[in-house]
């Protein structure tokens, strides 16, 4: 039985394919190879896998979350074309949800999926890019497949170790079942982080072979850890360590994606167009309702620190409003005296803006200022007279005033 248990583990290991991670000395990632033509399913699993997402997509083209707003979607697919070539890019059915996360994903039949928060987190199109053109480098090497398969062996073999350890019924027996289980698990997280390397270095390819700046996708990664470590400081907590990888992580560290994704990009792509304005342009008419889904999310490090990213290229009342946001929902009085602040510096640039006034009154009447909150809720009114909380607002004012 002992040689049995050990035969299974030597299996095991054998049956979750394995992948170059990148070595020390990383070079340029290389041409994509050329497209062949519209992908078919070949075989009863992949055939099986398209089916399903066959029917996920019907049900998703229904959903309340997605964005349907013709000009972010053509702006989003033109991104992708201009990464991955017109060619491959027409086989894509992109879909924007208004998720305020960071993340895309791609379906093995086709369907790319683009959360919001990943458009309120890319700073141009190159940076947008690296991360579209990671997904589809899924896609076009079948990982879903190739993940669902080895998952499969993976089961089917932890199924057998179980029966056998039962059979046994001894100590020794289920301490071998448990270190069976230890391998495949521990297999398919370092298969799914070789897969990411993968796609990394086929999205790498596509920007070297396009018109936008590869040295972008580094920045992605960068803003993210940034990002992550100002949402610890913010709730008290320790740095995290990005370098360093834990037994069932999916992904490559953070750091280490940072370094080998700059050393991936083409030398002589450092000085291409980024698309900086064309994406601050595309994205504008929907900056404030992703900041509002941000700030709703209550990590006020992430949030404040997306906040100051985005005004790096100048204030603008939107984020001065949505700052004062932030610090409002904190609520406290500090952080009621700052908002105050904050929604006052949004109104000099934008007296039109309603929420503005709006969180400008709730924030002076909580600090005692009842006068001057009371003036900037009746002006909320007046610009918003059919607002959904006018009468909520209405009442706020009778109370200031005693009655």
């Amino acid at each position: 039985m002992k040689k049995l248990i050990t035969a299974l583990i030597a299996t095991v290991i054998a049956s979750v394919p394995v992948s170059a991670a990148p070595k020390s000395k990383v070079v340029a990632a290389p041409t994509p190879p050329p497209y062949t033509g519209v992908y078919q399913p070949q075989g009863v699993d992949e055939i099986g896998l398209w089916r399903e997402d066959d029917e996920r997509e019907r049900a998703l083209t229904n959903s309340p979350l997605v964005i349907r707003d013709e000009a972010l979607n053509a702006y989003v697919k033109s991104v992708l074309c201009k990464t991955v070539g017109s060619d491959r890019c027409n086989t894509v059915r992109l879909y924007i949800l208004r998720v305020p996360l960071f993340n895309a994903s791609m379906s093995p039949n086709g369907t790319m999926r683009v959360f919001s928060g990943l458009l309120l987190r890319t700073r141009s199109e190159a940076e947008l890019g690296a991360v579209l053109g990671h997904e589809f480098g899924h896609f076009e090497n079948r990982h879903t497949l190739q993940q669902f398969k080895s998952a499969r062996s993976g089961t089917d073999l932890l199924s057998w170790a179980a029966l056998l350890a039962s059979m046994s019924g001894t100590r020794q027996s289920y301490q071998n079942f448990d270190s069976i289980r230890l391998s495949v698990y521990g297999g398919l997280a370092r298969f799914e982080r070789n897969q990411e390397r993968e796609a990394d270095l086929l999205g790498l390819g596509y920007l070297n072979n396009g018109p936008l700046r590869p040295h972008a996708a580094s920045r992605v990664w960068r803003n993210l850890i940034l990002e992550v470590e100002a949402s610890s400081a913010a709730r008290g907590l320790r740095k995290p360590n990005f370098n360093g990888v834990s037994f069932f992580a999916s992904h490559p560290p953070d750091g280490e994606r940072v370094n080998y994704l700059y050393a991936l990009a083409a030398p002589d792509g450092e000085g291409r167009d980024d698309g900086t304005g064309r994406h601050e342009a595309a994205l504008k008419p929907w900056i404030t309702a992703f900041l509002d889904d941000q700030v709703s999310l209550n990590d006020f490090g992430a949030s404040e620190f997306l906040i100051n990213s985005l005004a790096e290229s100048g204030w603008t009342a939107d984020l001065w409003r949505a700052r004062g946001d932030l610090f409002r929902a904190r609520g406290n009085p500090r952080d009621l005296m700052n908002a105050a602040d904050f929604y006052a510096k949004s109104v000099a640039m934008n007296s039109e803006l309603a929420e503005a006034h709006r969180g400008l009154g709730l924030s002076l009447i909580k600090t005692g200022r009842q006068v001057e909150g009371r003036t900037a809720l009746e002006r909320y009114l007046q610009l918003q007279p059919t607002a959904s909380d006018a009468s909520m607002i209405a009442m706020t004012i009778a109370s200031s005033e005693g009655k």
